[in-house]
């Protein structure tokens, strides 16, 4: 295995791109420590990682979407600059997303040459040559596609291929592939893979990202892994095994140091059965017992926050039930939730967990007015002792209650988040990514606090993306790919390779 080096016939080739020494960092966190990347011409290049692993941020840097810190990009072996996302596409530069980021309004040939228009006599737009060069793009892909028909009227699969065009319409030398068969029909991934040989065929240099193993073996020439904002490993994909990637991928050593637990799991709490959504998630059925932490993993595009949402009635179900304490409960709205003792603190704090311009006191207190008010009147002193109450059990800091949200760290934040559910003193508490983006002394403040909360009987469902954060504090684990439920681990069971390879779908689980 090639791991941390390229092999004799990487080196003897002239990459389309380099990246060398890049680093990026943002306010308490360094998203990438000095990584390299190579994309060759006529080659895909597989980008390999867990969530978090830096593979969205080196994207970005790209497509000059973010400009590094230091490090060097070389365009043909001559450095570059990419000051703006315009600047990366003139120079062959683009990518397309798993959302593709078209315009629904306009046309398909609008979309292809959209900023790039070919221009005519006193430089307006000729649309009949775009029209036309249009359709050649789309019959080099093999697209059946109408350059006049509106974006909006076609289906997912054939909005890729316009992304695609695009890409062909500038021109590309590079073409980043960001999950891009997340919300595609199997037919239409094997299209996906005949129209890569095409770009293959035309010296396109191909960055693939996805966390399906089945795809990376079957397209890629190369991997590059990615680990912490750090590269691991990199080499041909033929010397190297799908337990190899997976070693590379979770390889690090656990140092952080998770909370002594005495693990007293009660009665079922909590019961799903059949839980269906028309797009996100199918057939879920677990339980959950007082006293438990139930960890829920997954990778990008698994449906854990989705089905998280839907239980707390956020958005609507097609199918299945749900029992409180044995009691069947009927889940239309996030105020039935609460009611049923069902809680949910969302991975974006910011726009879904609290209100930045409002103070502490207030943010803690609003699903819980119905304990602080009397006639239809807010009583502050009631505010204020529930907001104290719940602040100093999750040792919160700041100056005073009369803070605003805004103003605290990120970790604060979450800590407000959690207190303002906690204040309405539920059965369930669901935690969505808890620690995402929370420096660690106030992740092991959040760790402490789980733990305390399952010692005093809350049922908690912990979802997170970090992989020691599930080993360290489940007491069971469920793990999730493409919508469904695809293995359930003890406590015994759950490793780092355990968890990636079901989640990858390297294993099968067998009940």
């Amino acid at each position: 295995m090639n791991a941390g080096k390229f092999t004799n016939t990487l080196q003897e080739e002239s990459p389309s791109i380099e990246l060398t020494g890049i680093t990026k960092t943002f306010p308490g966190v360094r998203a990438l420590s000095e990584v390299s990347l190579k994309l060759y011409p006529g080659k895909v290049t597989a980008l390999v990682g867990e969530n978090g692993a830096g593979k969205s941020t080196v994207v970005k840097v790209l497509t000059g979407i973010y400009q590094p810190d230091a490090g060097k990009i070389l365009l043909e072996n001559k450095p570059v600059k990419f000051f703006t996302p315009q600047i990366a596409e003139t120079n062959g530069v683009t990518a397309i997303h798993q959302e593709t980021v078209l315009f629904d309004e306009l046309s398909v040939a609008e979309n292809i040459f959209l900023g790039h228009e070919p221009k005519g006599r006193f430089g307006l737009i000729d649309r009949s040559v775009m029209f036309a060069r249009s359709e050649e793009i789309l019959n080099e892909i093999g697209a059946n596609i109408d350059p006049k028909a509106i974006l909006k009227d076609l289906g997912t699969a054939n909005k890729h291929l316009v992304a695609i065009s695009r890409a062909l319409s500038i021109d590309a030398r590079v073409v980043i592939m960001d999950e891009p068969t997340a919300a595609l029909s199997q037919k239409e991934i094997d299209e996906l893979y005949d129209l890569i040989e095409t770009l293959k065929s035309q010296d396109k240099a191909i960055l693939f990202i996805s966390h399906k193993f089945n795809e990376i073996f079957r397209i890629a020439d190369f991997y590059t892994v990615y680990r912490d904002g750090q590269m691991v490993g990199a080499g041909e994909i033929d010397d190297v095994s799908e337990p190899e990637l997976v070693k590379l991928m979770v390889g690090r050593d656990v140092n952080q140091i998770f909370p002594a637990r005495e693990r007293k799991i009660g009665e079922r709490v909590l019961e799903v059965v059949g839980y269906e959504h028309p797009t996100e998630f199918s057939e879920i059925d677990f339980n959950l017992r007082r006293g438990e932490i139930l960890g829920f993993y997954g990778l990008v595009g698994a449906g854990r926050s989705e089905l998280m949402q839907a239980l707390f009635g956020i958005t609507k179900t097609s199918d299945g039930s749900i029992k409180i304490d044995g009691a069947m409960a009927s889940i239309r709205s996030p105020a039935d939730a609460v009611d049923n003792g069902i809680v949910y603190v969302p991975e974006d704090r910011g726009k879904q967990g609290a209100i930045g311009a409002l103070p502490i006191f207030q943010n803690v207190t609003l699903p819980s007015l119905s304990k602080t008010s009397q006639n239809g009147f807010i009583k502050l002193a009631e505010e204020f002792k529930l907001a104290r109450e719940y602040s100093e059990r999750l040792d919160l800091r700041a100056a005073s209650l009369d803070t605003d949200v805004g103003n605290l760290s990120g970790g604060n934040q979450q800590k407000v988040v959690i207190a303002k559910w906690l204040a309405t003193k539920p059965k369930v508490i669901i935690l969505d990514e808890p620690t995402k983006g929370i420096d660690i002394g106030s992740k092991a403040a959040v760790h402490e606090f789980m733990a305390e909360l399952a010692a005093q009987g809350l049922a908690v469902i912990m979802v997170s993306s970090e992989i020691p954060e599930i080993v360290g504090m489940s007491d069971r684990a469920i793990v999730m790919r493409e919508g469904r439920i695809v293995a359930e681990l003890s406590q015994l069971e759950i490793t780092p390779e355990s968890l990636v390879s079901y989640a990858a779908g390297i294993r099968e689980y067998v009940t």
